[in-house]
């Protein structure tokens, strides 16, 4: 499938900012299964100073510097990408969820995707005991570690209540879970809590889902914004595979990835520092389109 993305991130101040230094993670790169065949970014006001850089996890960078006073800052967003359907498979085919976790505690690869980074606490995500037993009860010993993962993922849509406005960026996974309600970040923060809590390397991952569908099929939570799902290490024979709690779905060719991480605060669009007085407003709109086989190109300049 491939699909033009078009994203508008306009933030608002109460008062004139004077200087301002963010970081964007809105480029999007090619992935396993993931090409990218063009992307723009563009900035107002102009930046006076721009570099182009990655993180650790292969994630890009722009980061940015605007001198002049602003009211408004607007970044959009412009990316053709192609997008491969994930194989099916057999969930109860796959190994033993037990074998996995012993396969990554013997790991010695520390490459950028390497599951060794992934099994840890991190900033936004801690080993909570209650999350741990929650996700327990989907792995039951000897269960394959894809079937116990698609019922977790599946347990935690039926069992928490997706509610714009119910938290915010900042809120962590022991929060959201005692709510039992939230957006994608948290469903997400919840389960790689779980799965983490239980040896399993779990990561983060950002990007977007198709708007539009066929009529029959019901909309997806989280089109028409940015979505977030997780990646979870499968053993060295299957590798990572994308579930999608917010959606009880395997991650496929309805999911654009933008950046993985940890958590939210490793893949965050953007942040940085700004010299002002006062409030912000941010308001983030998304267009996630099919393009038809004899399309052209998305220009460089459509934004």
């Amino acid at each position: 499938m491939i699909y033009d993305i078009r994203q508008v991130t306009t933030c608002t101040y109460a008062s004139p900012v004077a200087h301002a230094h963010h970081v964007l993670r809105l480029t999007p790169v090619s992935r396993p299964g993931q090409r990218v065949h063009l992307s723009a970014l563009r900035i107002e006001p102009p930046p006076v100073k721009a570099r182009e850089g990655a993180d650790f996890f292969g994630n890009r960078l722009t980061s940015i510097t605007i001198n002049e006073p602003h009211s408004t800052l607007a970044v959009k967003v412009s990316a053709r990408i192609a997008v491969d359907p994930v194989a099916k498979r057999d969930p109860a085919a796959s190994p033993a969820w037990e074998a996995v976790r012993d396969e990554v505690f013997a790991a010695t690869d520390i490459s950028p995707l390497s599951p060794v980074h992934f099994l840890f606490a991190s900033r936004m995500v801690s080993l909570d005991p209650e999350i741990r037993d929650y996700a327990r009860q989907s792995f039951s010993p000897g269960r394959p570690i894809v079937e116990a993962a698609l019922d977790l993922n599946h347990r935690i849509k039926t069992d928490m209540i997706y509610e714009i406005g119910a938290t915010t960026v900042t809120t962590t996974a022991p929060m959201s879970f005692a709510l039992r309600r939230g957006v994608c970040q948290d469903f997400a923060h919840i389960m790689i809590s779980g799965l983490r809590g239980l040896g399993l390397p779990a990561a983060y991952v950002s990007g977007y889902l198709r708007t539009t569908r066929d009529p029959e099929q019901t909309q997806l939570q989280g089109a028409d914004a940015m979505h977030a799902w997780v990646m979870v290490w499968c053993g060295e024979a299957i590798g990572w595979i994308g579930f999608d709690p917010t959606n009880d779905m395997i991650a496929s060719d309805d999911h654009i990835a933008l950046a993985v991480g940890r958590d939210y605060s490793d893949v965050a669009p953007m942040d940085g520092v700004i010299v002002a007085a006062g409030g912000q407003r941010i308001t983030v709109s998304v267009s996630v389109t099919p393009v038809q086989p004899t399309a052209a190109l998305l220009p460089q300049n459509a934004l």
